[in-house]
This record gives structure tokens, C-alpha cells and sequence, in this order.
């Protein structure tokens, strides 16, 4: 696949009514899936971290209520302006779920939330329950990521990349994630598969949230870790996958120490990467 064609595929996979995913976990003492209290009470996002990526500032938009407001007016905007409902319609997420949003300026022009598993389970639970149950009793803790909007007037891979990461280092680095699981848009699957490492997991459906097609799609930690080791940081790589334009793992971390404390973060200075 040239440049030309991969730009297309990748801007085509950000027009899908459902987010782009990863983020599995690590191998280390995984947390026992449905944990009565949500695993984001056991952190502190800093509230004034930011990554700058190709002249985009990505930031945290938990606990910032013009940000908040912002990225759900994009999202608004891109699902009604392709004949979709709009995105999760009598399903608010919850607040304590992540979401990170590229700006320029004051303005969002791309984001993406985790949700992480808590008593009530995931949006895709909906329709994809049994296929989640069965990472859930394998010990598995499980994930999706969701509500991808982008503005295709500011299509940037790199911006892409990076809110990836940050998504990244909060589901694998910080709660062990073993498990992600997206619902894309049938046509979009292929995507996922080759330059992402997922895999098809469960048959289309009609998702209610947005009146489309669904299937669901996952990939486990291990798929990832291999994928993040062979292909992460390197400039002389021309494969089409789209971890090359992820960092080492030693600067994800360093990236982890700037994003995330164990308790409360007070008088934080303004981190910018």
C-alpha cells in the first residue's frame, strides 16, 4: 500500500461510526475483571498535561467542561453530517470513562474515549456480551475504545498517533488492560486487521447507538506487545503498520510519569512533550 492509499484507508477508518482501538494489556497481574469499583478511581489524571504532535496540541478533556462540550459537538457534527444518529443516543458514557482530544487552538478537531470496564460492562456489551464474557472469564480486563471523530479538514496521522498513545499508556501501562474491543463498521474491518493487528470477533449486527452495521473486533495484549516492539520508533520502517509512528516503550513510560499519579495531582506544572 503507497502513502496516497494508506492516507485514504486511515481517513476512511476515522469517518467509521464506531472509534479506532487498541490498547491491550500487560502480563503483569492483571486485575480481576468486573471490579466493583471503577478501576479510574485508583488514579489522577494531570489535567494540564499536553502532546504536541504535528502542530496539534492533544489533551485530556476529563474534568475540563469547555473541552467536554467541544468534543461533543465534533462528534455531533461528523456522525449527523454521514446520516447517522447521533453517537450513543440515550447512552451517556460514563463520567468517569477518558476522552482525549486534538485541538488547534481552543478548538477540538479529532477525539477518542476509553472506556473502561466497570459494574454496568461496555457500550458493546449491548450487542456483543457473550464474545466479551468469555475474555472476562478467562481473567481478562477488558476495554473499548469509542467516539472517534475527526475533522477531515485536519486528517493527521501523527495527531492520530498520538491521541493512540495517550490512550495507549492509560489502558496497557496504567490499568493492565488484557482485552480491547471495538464495534467498526463492517467495511472498515479490514483496516483494523492489517494495519492494526485485530481481529474479527463477533458477526454484524445493527449497532442502535448509531443506526449502522457493526462487528466487533479485538486484539490481546500479546498481539500488541509484539507489534509495539517490532515496529514502534522506527524511522527506516515501510510497513504499513501503524504502530511506527508510536514511541519506545522507555519514552511511553516517560510519557505515563508526565499523564498519570496515584493520588490527586495538585499545583502540576504544564507538561509539554
Amino acid at each position: 500500500m503507497d502513502a496516497s492509499s494508506q492516507r485514504r484507508a486511515v481517513d476512511l477508518a476515522t469517518r467509521s461510526h464506531h472509534a479506532l482501538a487498541l490498547f491491550p494489556g500487560t502480563t503483569l497481574n492483571p486485575a480481576p475483571a468486573w471490579k466493583s469499583q471503577h478501576p479510574a478511581d485508583s488514579f489522577r489524571l494531570n489535567p494540564d498535561f499536553r502532546l504536541i504532535r504535528d502542530g496539534y496540541e492533544l489533551r485530556i478533556a476529563n474534568g475540563t467542561e469547555a473541552l467536554k462540550r467541544n468534543t461533543a459537538r465534533l462528534i455531533e457534527r461528523m456522525y449527523s453530517s454521514r446520516g447517522l444518529f447521533p453517537y450513543g443516543q440515550g447512552e451517556s458514557l460514563d463520567e468517569r470513562d477518558i476522552t482525549v482530544a486534538a485541538c488547534k487552538g481552543d478548538h477540538a478537531v479529532a477525539t477518542l474515549t476509553l472506556c473502561l470496564d466497570a459494574g454496568r460492562g461496555l457500550l458493546a456489551d449491548t450487542l456483543y456480551r457473550a464474545e466479551i464474557d468469555a475474555a472476562r472469564e478467562n481473567g481478562g480486563q477488558v476495554c473499548e475504545i469509542t467516539r472517534l471523530a475527526m475533522d477531515p479538514e485536519h486528517s493527521s496521522h501523527e495527531a492520530l498517533a498520538g491521541m493512540m498513545q495517550i490512550l495507549y499508556i492509560i489502558a496497557r501501562l496504567t490499568y493492565r488492560v488484557t482485552d480491547v474491543f471495538i464495534e467498526v463498521h463492517p467495511r472498515h474491518a479490514g483496516f483494523y486487521r492489517r494495519l492494526l493487528g485485530y481481529q474479527m470477533v463477533g458477526p454484524e449486527k445493527i449497532c442502535p447507538r448509531v443506526g449502522a452495521p457493526a462487528v466487533l473486533m479485538h486484539l490481546c495484549q500479546q498481539r500488541l506487545d509484539h507489534l509495539i516492539d517490532t515496529h514502534a520508533g522506527r524511522s527506516d520502517d515501510d510497513s504499513r503498520s501503524f504502530y511506527r509512528m508510536f514511541q519506545r516503550r522507555a519514552e511511553l513510560e516517560a510519557l505515563q510519569r508526565a499523564l498519570v499519579a496515584s493520588s490527586p495531582i495538585q499545583n502540576q506544572r504544564r507538561t509539554s512533550i
